[in-house]
């Protein structure tokens, strides 16, 4: 479907007809019932770790991705909407502070982590780049995209580029975290960055 179609526009849609969006909403509970269903039965025979792995919960996990996929096409087609559906959140605890808080400039918001990340194969025999080289040029985006973040009012208390695992952000408050704080830069925006290799 064209993003310029009368569904994606400004006006508003009027009447529109809910029960294909109530269809693939039922065909996605019924599957998320069998999952259920199949996981309480293959975990009272197997161990955790090999229920995961079990073919018959696979295919489900699979089945309930690909009805997903139908909700969320659904809703886009009749109302050019992009529902996200999947993510899932947990609530803190009460009197607990969420794990992705972290301490943001005085008068600033309350500061969180946003991860952007990449799967990246070896490149074919004879390219010019290596994985290694994958480093750097992620060092060079991340430059860009602080600079436009603070361009834009915000404050970067801090970034990385990490390879192999998701950097972890203020973990360890008694050691040097080896990070570059970014709030205190002078008007010419952030320059420093860290990385973990």
């Amino acid at each position: 479907m064209s993003h310029e179609d009368a569904t994606h526009g400004p006006a508003p849609l009027g009447s529109v007809e809910p029960e294909p969006m109530h269809r693939a909403v039922d065909a996605l509970a019924e599957a998320l019932h069998q999952y259920v269903q199949t996981a309480v039965g293959v975990r009272a025979e197997f161990g955790a770790a090999e229920a995961d792995e079990d073919p018959r919960v696979l295919a489900l996990e699979n089945r309930v991705g690909q009805l997903n996929a139908a909700v969320f096409d659904a809703l886009h087609d009749s109302l050019g909407m992009h529902p996200d559906l999947t993510s899932s959140v947990w609530e803190p605890q009460e009197g607990e502070e969420p794990e992705d808080a972290h301490d943001a400039p005085e008068g600033a918001v309350p500061a969180e982590v946003f991860y952007l990340g990449f799967v990246v194969a070896d490149p074919v025999p004879g390219a010019s780049m290596t994985l290694d080289g994958v480093i750097e040029l992620l060092d060079e985006a991340g430059t860009d995209v602080a600079q436009r973040l603070f361009d834009g009012g915000y404050e970067v208390a801090e970034w990385a580029t990490s390879r192999g695992a998701a950097v972890d952000f203020g973990d360890d408050a008694d050691e040097d975290d080896g990070f570059d704080d970014l709030s205190g830069t002078d008007d010419d925006g952030p320059t420093d960055q860290q990385e973990d290799r």
